[in-house]
C-alpha cells in the first residue's frame, strides 16, 4: 500500500497536486459509475434513463448522508494526523465506521420498504418508467451499505496523505462495472437481458468488490483503518465532534438533493424527455463538479493537516494555489460544455434527436457557471480544513433554495424549460462569487486563534 504524505512539509503546489490528482481520479470514478449506467441505458431507451435517473436522486441524498461521517472524519483525522496524534486518528476511524454503517442501515430500510411512496413523489407520467424506477431503487437499497462504506475507507487514507490506494481500488470497481453493465443490461448467451435491474446489480456488485479489496489490502499492509473495531462501545465525544463537523455539509447536500427532486418534478411537467435531458445533462456536467469535489477534498486534507500543525503560511498559500488550479478546471469545463455539447450529449442518447436538441441547450446554459462552481466547491474544502463547515453550508442552502422560485418564475416566461436550466446556472455563479469573500473573512479570525 502506498505511503502517506506529510502535507505540512515540502513545496506546496507539487505536494497539493500529488495528493489531489488521485482524489480527483477517485471522484471521477464515482461519477463514472452513473455515467456508464446512463450511457448503456441510453442505448436501451430514453425511458430507462429517466427511470434510473429518477432513482438516482435518492442516491444523491444518500451521498449527503455519507458526508455526516465523511467530512467529520476527514477533518478530524487530518488535524489529528497533523498533530501527530495517531491514537486519536485510530479512534476517529473506528467510531466513524460505526456511525456510517448505522446511517446506511437506516437509509437502506427506508428506500426498500417505502419504495412506492418515494418514487410516487416525482409524479412521473409513464407507468413503465415508474415500474423500472422502483426496480432499480430496490436493488440499490439492498447493496447500499457498500456505497456508504467505501468513501469512509477512502477518506481515512486521503486524510493521512495516501490518495493513490483509494484511486486504484475504486478504479478496479469501475472496471468491473463497465464489464457487467452491457452484459446484464442487454444479456449475452445464458445471461438474460435485465435492463435497469442489470445496471443496478452491476453497480452493487462492483462496490461490493471494492469493499472486499479494501479490507484485504488493509489487513495485509497494516493500513490506518486496519485496527477498526466495530464492536467497541461508542465514544460520543468523538462521534459528536464528527457529527458537528459533518452535519452542516449533509444539510447542504440534503437540501440540494431535495431541491433537485422538486426541480425534477417541475421538469416532469414538460414530459419524460425533459426528465431524461435533466438526468443525462447532470451526469455530463458532473464531470466538472466531481473533479472539483476531488480537488476540494485534497485542499481540505492539506489545510487540515497544516491547521493541526499550526502552519498559517501554508494554509494561506495552499488555498490560493488550489483555487488557481480549480479556476483552470472550471474554464476548461465551460469551454467543453459550450462547444462540445452536441457530441457529448449524442454519446448518451444517440437514438433520440429531440432529446439531443434539448440536451445541447442544457449543456450550453450550464456551461456558463462552471468556473464559479469550481471556485465555490474548492472554497468549501478550505472551510472544512479549518474546521468551519457551517459557512459554506449556509451559502449553499440559501442560493440552492433560490433555484425553486427562480425556476418557477423563469419557466413561466417564453424561456419555458430553459428557464429552469438558467435558474441552476445563476445560483451557481452567485455562490462562486460570495464564497471566497466570506472564507477570507473567516480565515483571518480563525488564524488569530492559532497565534
Amino acid at each position: 500500500m502506498d505511503r502517506n504524505l506529510n502535507l505540512t512539509e515540502g513545496e506546496i503546489t507539487s505536494t497539493l497536486t500529488k495528493l489531489a490528482l488521485p482524489i480527483m481520479g477517485t471522484s471521477f470514478i464515482q461519477m463514472a459509475y452513473s455515467l456508464t449506467d446512463t450511457m448503456w441505458l441510453g442505448r436501451a431507451s430514453t425511458k430507462a434513463v429517466a427511470a434510473a435517473g429518477t432513482a438516482g436522486n435518492l442516491m444523491w441524498f444518500g451521498s449527503g448522508l455519507i458526508l455526516i461521517t465523511q467530512i467529520g472524519l476527514g477533518v478530524s483525522v487530518a488535524q489529528s494526523y497533523g498533530r501527530d496524534d495517531i491514537d486519536a486518528v485510530k479512534k476517529y476511524i473506528s467510531y466513524g465506521f460505526q456511525l456510517d454503517i448505522f446511517i446506511a442501515i437506516l437509509y437502506s430500510l427506508l428506500l426498500f420498504f417505502f419504495n412506492p411512496q418515494i418514487i410516487g413523489f416525482f409524479n412521473l407520467n409513464d407507468p413503465e418508467v415508474i415500474r423500472m424506477a422502483k426496480e432499480y431503487l430496490r436493488i440499490i437499497a439492498i447493496g447500499l451499505i457498500f456505497h456508504f462504506i467505501n468513501p469512509i475507507f477512502s477518506t481515512s487514507l486521503n486524510s493521512t496523505g495516501n490518495s493513490v490506494t483509494p484511486f486504484k481500488l475504486n478504479a478496479l470497481g469501475l472496471i468491473v462495472n463497465m464489464i457487467l453493465d452491457p452484459l446484464l443490461i442487454f444479456g449475452l448467451g445464458p445471461i438474460p437481458s435485465l435492463g435497469v435491474r442489470g445496471a443496478a446489480i452491476a453497480t452493487v456488485f462492483s462496490q461490493f468488490i471494492v469493499t472486499i479489496v479494501f479490507i484485504i489490502l488493509g489487513k495485509q499492509s497494516d493500513a490506518v483503518y486496519s485496527h477498526v473495531n466495530l464492536f467497541i462501545k461508542p465514544d460520543f465525544e468523538y462521534i459528536g465532534k464528527m457529527v458537528r463537523l459533518g452535519f452542516p455539509p449533509f444539510v447542504q447536500t440534503a437540501i440540494h438533493s431535495g431541491i433537485s427532486m422538486i426541480l425534477t418534478r417541475i421538469v416532469a411537467d414538460f414530459g419524460d424527455t425533459a426528465v431524461a435531458v435533466l438526468n443525462i445533462g447532470s451526469q455530463i456536467e458532473s464531470i466538472a463538479w466531481m473533479s472539483a469535489e476531488g480537488f476540494s477534498s485534497a485542499i481540505s486534507a492539506f489545510i487540515g493537516q497544516n491547521f493541526g500543525a499550526g502552519k498559517t503560511d501554508r494554509i494561506k498559500k495552499g488555498y490560493y494555489r488550489g483555487i488557481q488550479i480549480l479556476g483552470g478546471i472550471g474554464i476548461f469545463a465551460s469551454l467543453l460544455l459550450i462547444f462540445g455539447a452536441k457530441p457529448l450529449f449524442t454519446l448518451f442518447t444517440p437514438r433520440d434527436p429531440i432529446a439531443i436538441v434539448e440536451g445541447i441547450k442544457y449543456l450550453r446554459i450550464l456551461g456558463t457557471c462552471q468556473f464559479f462552481m469550481c471556485i465555490e466547491i474548492g472554497t468549501a474544502g478550505a472551510f472544512n480544513g479549518i474546521g468551519k463547515t457551517l459557512p459554506p453550508t449556509l451559502i449553499g442552502v440559501i442560493f440552492n433554495i433560490s433555484r425553486i422560485p427562480l425556476a418557477l418564475a423563469l419557466s413561466s416566461t417564453k424561456l419555458g424549460l430553459l428557464g429552469i436550466w438558467w435558474s441552476m446556472s445563476i445560483s451557481s455563479i452567485a455562490k462562486g462569487i460570495i464564497s471566497p469573500i466570506i472564507y477570507n473573512y473567516v480565515l483571518k479570525n480563525r488564524l488569530e486563534e492559532l497565534i
